[in-house]
């Protein structure tokens, strides 16, 4: 891996202007929500990347959704690639695994869907999550976010997916399987504002080959705001790179029945000079073009100011404001 100079402008493939894609969180999502939002991104050219959870809870869940343990969800998603969208992984399920099961679960992954998954994210009260947490974080800044979340949640997690004496451990698994991993989540559409080196290799978080970020759009309403007609603009006319990571499961569809504010959104999305392609196939553009970026002390630090500044914007002040006090 190699430090690269500031990135030249991307050459889009078929001489499209800009990229854009989803990268779909699946929790919530049904063969009751699913389908329909699906249908209409594949009806207009978009091709996303959903991610799935191979194996059921042992419990209720709470957060909700369907696992590919489920036969008729497992055929739907089967369809869904086969349409070209990417099938990735929201670890081995909707609750914490051990370091076999969730090596298990990517095995199946590879006998149901043909190959291990390229890319993933935590799904992120697992424990076995990927430096999460004030991990996720360097210096004041971790200690910053361990206070704030010791206040708005005193019985935290303990995530350990990297540490190697936990039953969770399983870094090095991820390290030998999977290519991408998302980390942080911005509050702008074009992410090569905020992330120029994305993807990136962090050299303090070894295990995993190359992180990503994504444009943060929890729900439709967020959604809708972050791909305005106004920001599209930009993004087209910036020939810059989105990644949403939302969650298709909530909201875009209820009942079953497709949220017409969605519906609008993608029609205007279409219509533009975009290449529309899965995350990992969008990454893989960039790192032919930026190169293999080996994140430096000073990008991280400017990264993780920014994803604090967009945190604090959207959770409000309180939290960090009361654990800077205690800090003093």
């Amino acid at each position: 891996m190699t430090r690269t100079q500031p990135r030249p402008e991307v050459a889009w493939p078929d001489g499209k202007r800009f990229a854009f894609t989803i990268f779909d969180d699946t929790d919530g999502t049904t063969l009751l929500n699913g389908p329909p939002v699906y249908d209409a991104l594949t009806r207009h050219g978009l091709r996303i990347t959903k991610s799935v959870w191979i194996d059921d809870t042992p419990q209720p869940s709470p957060v909700g959704g369907t696992s590919c343990a489920d036969a008729d969800y497992l055929a739907w998603v089967l369809e869904l690639q086969e349409a070209g969208h990417e099938i990735g992984f929201h670890n081995a399920r909707d609750h914490p695994s051990t370091r076999l099961q969730t090596i298990a679960a990517l095995d199946r992954f590879r006998s149901v869907f043909g190959h291990d998954p390229r890319i993933g994210a935590d799904h992120s009260h697992n424990l076995e999550a990927l430096y999460w947490g004030e991990r996720r974080l360097t210096g004041w800044r971790s200690e910053l976010y361990r206070r704030a979340m010791s206040i708005s949640r005193p019985h935290g997690d303990a995530f350990a997916g990297e540490v190697p004496d936990s039953p969770y451990f399983w870094a090095d698994v991820c390290r030998d399987r999977i290519t991408y991993w998302r980390n942080f989540t911005f509050d702008r559409l074009n992410l090569l504002d905020v992330c120029p080196q994305l993807p990136y290799h962090d050299p303090r978080r070894p295990y995993v080959n190359w992180w990503f970020s994504g444009s943060d759009a929890p729900n439709l309403d967020r959604f809708v705001e972050l791909v305005s007609p106004a920001n599209l603009d930009r993004l087209e006319q910036d020939g810059g790179a989105c990644i949403i990571y939302t969650h298709l499961g909530v909201g875009f569809a209820p009942d079953g029945r497709l949220d017409a504010r969605f519906v609008s959104a993608i029609e205007d999305i279409a219509g533009r000079d975009g290449w529309f392609a899965p995350a990992s196939d969008v990454l893989d553009v960039l790192r032919s073009h930026g190169g293999d970026h080996l994140l430096t002390d000073r990008q991280r630090s400017a990264m993780e100011r920014r994803w604090i500044v967009d945190l604090v914007r959207s959770r409000g002040l309180t939290e960090v404001r009361r654990a800077a006090r205690r800090l003093r």
